[in-house]
């Protein structure tokens, strides 16, 4: 017990010492040991790093996850060590709404279908939003964590001794300076000597974990390109899969009901070839026939048959295809990225798509899959 006493009053009297030594330095009124000018650059690139390193980590959670509420949830079981509950995203939940309200609208209807069909994809985003934040979380939130929680601790630590031994070794000065006596003159160089070696042994130590800071980046570096490639293959997937949505609501376009008023095939579309042709701008721009449920749109329905179709005498254009597309049926024409192919359209045609020719094969082809060219 008196031991404890002993101890605790002894490392009391040390704090309070260096406390009054380090007011005293920033006064100017005692000696301090200055680090040389590698050191401090070290120290302060060390700094640099965890103070940005912190506001990546920090904004990149609030990008994973915007909900305040579930950062701290995930925060306190992670700090409790237990598994963080599985959430539905937002996509998930919406897919999860349009299948109910297709079920009470009833799914057989125009609308209760391209509810199920956007349902569907929604889910397709959710899940592959999921997928991101998961991997996102391992590649890059975990390995940056790592570093603040492990090897920036071990680095302040190392630090605050450091700091400790340059208060000793100046205090040793110090009382070398005011020895008089022979005999305390020599004490006091003995105890600098031991201190100097105490102070240079721990400054070597911090100067390689400072050092180490250029490995962390290293890592950080290559953590930050698995982080893009995540995120790249996660947008590329929502594209994806919007695109296929897309050319499925393109098709069913048909099934919209149209003003009554508007049945009759538009002028051009009756007009004599040699006047259409005169008339035809460089860039075609043709009016959609609308459609009435269960009556059939004969100028719409001769375009799904490619080897009956005839390109018009002008409007024809070169188009480089963007990405590859794997025809679904008969009509359509599959596509390979970077190849260049003529198309055009035709009067009653879905504008979401144009007719494309690559040498003798023809077939209806999507618009957003191509670059039209002038």
């Amino acid at each position: 017990m008196d031991f404890n006493v002993k101890k605790l009053a002894s490392d009391a009297g040390v704090f309070f010492s260096r406390a009054m030594q380090f007011t005293e330095e920033k006064l100017g009124q005692a000696e301090k040991t200055e680090l040389d000018a590698h050191f401090e650059s070290l120290l302060a690139r060390a700094d640099c790093t965890k103070n940005w390193t912190e506001k990546i980590l920090r904004q990149t959670e609030v990008l994973l996850q915007p909900n305040p509420s579930a950062r701290v949830e995930e925060f306190l079981y992670e700090k409790l060590d237990r598994k963080v509950p599985s959430r539905v995203t937002n996509g998930e939940l919406l897919a999860q709404y349009m299948t109910e309200a297709a079920n009470d609208f009833g799914p057989g209807t125009p609308y209760g279908k391209t509810l199920i069909k956007v349902g569907e994809t929604q889910r397709r985003l959710g899940a592959a939003e999921r997928d991101f934040i998961h991997s996102a979380s391992i590649n890059f939130l975990t390995p940056l964590r790592n570093f603040l929680e492990g090897d920036w601790r071990t680095i302040s630590k190392e630090r605050r001794i450091l700091q400790n031994r340059r208060l000793d070794l100046d205090a040793c000065k110090a009382r070398l300076k005011k020895a008089k006596a022979a005999e305390a003159k020599a004490a006091a160089e003995h105890e600098l000597r031991l201190t100097q070696t105490e102070f240079d042994r721990q400054a070597e130590v911090t100067r390689l974990l400072l050092e180490g800071i250029s490995s962390t980046h290293v890592n950080h570096l290559r953590c930050l390109h698995e982080f893009v490639e995540s995120q790249t293959n996660y947008y590329a997937q929502c594209y994806q899969y919007m695109l296929d949505l897309q050319k499925q609501l393109g098709r069913f376009s048909g099934t919209f009901v149209g003003n009554a008023e508007s049945t009759s095939p538009p002028p051009a579309a009756t007009s004599p070839p040699a006047v259409a042709a005169a008339t035809l701008p460089a860039v075609p721009t043709i009016p959609v026939v609308p459609t009435i449920v269960g009556v059939p749109n004969t100028v719409a329905e001769s375009v799904l048959n490619p080897n009956e179709v005839k390109p018009p005498a002008s409007g024809t254009r070169k188009a480089r295809v963007l990405y590859d597309y794997e025809a679904a049926d008969s009509t359509e024409l599959a596509l390979l990225a970077d190849e260049m192919i003529t198309v055009y359209s035709l009067p009653g045609m879905d504008p979401d798509w144009l007719i494309g020719e690559r040498g003798n094969q023809k077939g209806k082809v999507p618009v957003t899959y191509l670059e039209l060219l002038s």
